[in-house]
């Protein structure tokens, strides 16, 4: 299986979902030159965010330490220890920073299929 996130170009592979560790993120590559930082949380259900901090201009997201908060996935900046929404992308220590969110799925591949 494979993960995919839709980005303006329409959805982009980005890696196996075997890649993904829970509680850890996977940095990715954009086509437009960004990153994504993609997770897997211990249910199996997979976010990706923007993994440049809004704080510091650093791509490190993808490093940080998830967690969860009043029921809300969140991941903490290995930088400032900011932490994010993985859900909606917004700051739960700072309401006014927010990091994009990124629609992310599960497909079969079709190595997988045969």
């Amino acid at each position: 299986m494979t993960v995919e996130l839709h980005v303006s170009e329409g959805w982009l592979t980005v890696c196996e979902l075997s890649d993904l560790t829970p509680g850890r993120g996977v940095a990715v590559l954009l086509p437009d030159g960004g990153q994504a930082a993609v997770f897997i949380d211990r249910s199996g259900r997979t976010y990706a965010i923007d993994n440049r901090d809004p704080f510091t201009g650093a791509a490190v997201l993808s490093r940080g330490l998830v967690g969860c908060a009043e029921g809300r996935p969140f991941v903490a900046s290995p930088l400032l220890k900011q932490r994010f929404d993985l859900v909606s992308g917004r700051c739960l220590d700072d309401e006014a920073e927010a990091v994009r969110t990124y629609p992310v799925r599960t497909a079969v591949t079709s190595a997988a299929v045969a």
